[in-house]
């Protein structure tokens, strides 16, 4: 175009670039109603999906912080009697978990069993014991935490208390069966996870509480003494996260189809944008 003038060069570009917009408006041409429907079907439907979720997750917020509140208060309680047989069938998580108990009784050293456990002293094994209680029944009492060289009962016989004692602690559910990856292995007499009917079955036990109990911390001071009071009362909490997650993909559902409606007036009116 070295020969053509720089006006008509102009003029040219001019023409050019409305013949692309015209293209482009054309080609952009609006979306027939029925797909306008089904867009603002699908864009309410995620934003109340996305809500509902939003809003059953405060829901839950609630229900962890009154959760922490009521264990917390178990916990600096001063203990109760531990529950007997006429009332194991109303022993749940909601009304007893984590309630500081009392029991007497005298311990079965001879039925104990050693579940592997890692805490704030290293790995090594929890010493899991039932107690014959003079109320007739018998408990697993997790009396704490031995390190490997005190895994053989014969290296701790100092601290293997003998006659009745009082034992006092946090009454925790029967754990599963499985521990971490690793399942309990009666057979083989390798425990991972306290679970107290299969111990009880292993050990030929009966009249067996549907709950062991973490004893708190005692006199550790003879050589391989289990050392109690290490239970770790921690609850997962991200309900918030999860909330604010929620309402801002709703909102970002919402914000898409805004777009989505605007491009559409725009493409109907011409001439406002």
């Amino acid at each position: 175009m070295g020969d053509v003038p720089p006006q008509q060069q102009h003029d040219a570009g001019t023409r050019n670039q409305r013949v692309a917009e015209r293209a482009v408006l054309t080609d952009s041409a609006p979306a027939s109603p029925f797909k306008l429907v089904l867009v603002s079907v699908a864009a309410i439907a995620a934003i109340a999906g996305l809500a509902s979720l939003g809003v059953w997750q405060l829901h839950r917020l609630a229900w962890k912080k009154d959760l922490i509140h009521r264990v917390d208060e178990r916990i600096h309680a001063d203990p109760v009697p531990a529950p007997g047989p006429d009332e194991w069938p109303h022993v749940t998580a909601a009304s007893s978990e984590y309630r500081n108990v009392r029991v007497q009784g005298h311990y079965l050293h001879e039925r104990e069993t050693l579940v592997q456990a890692v805490t704030v002293r290293g790995a090594g094994f929890w010493v899991v014991t039932p107690l014959q209680t003079t109320g007739g029944y018998t408990v697993l009492i997790n009396r704490g935490f031995v390190l490997p060289q005190y895994r053989a009962a014969e290296t701790r016989t100092a601290s293997q208390t003998a006659g009745e004692t009082t034992v006092t602690g946090l009454l925790r559910l029967s754990e599963t069966g499985r521990g971490f990856l690793r399942e309990n292995d009666p057979a083989a007499d390798r425990w991972y996870a306290r679970d107290v009917a299969a111990i009880a079955a292993a050990r030929d036990l009966t009249n067996v509480a549907p709950y062991f109990i973490d004893a708190a911390a005692g006199d550790s001071s003879a050589p391989g003494a289990p050392v109690g009071g290490l239970t770790v009362v921690s609850f997962r909490n991200t309900h918030m996260q999860y909330a604010l997650t929620w309402f801002a993909l709703a909102l970002m559902v919402a914000g898409g189809a805004a777009l989505v409606f605007r491009h559409e007036w725009r493409l109907r009116n011409p001439r406002s944008g």
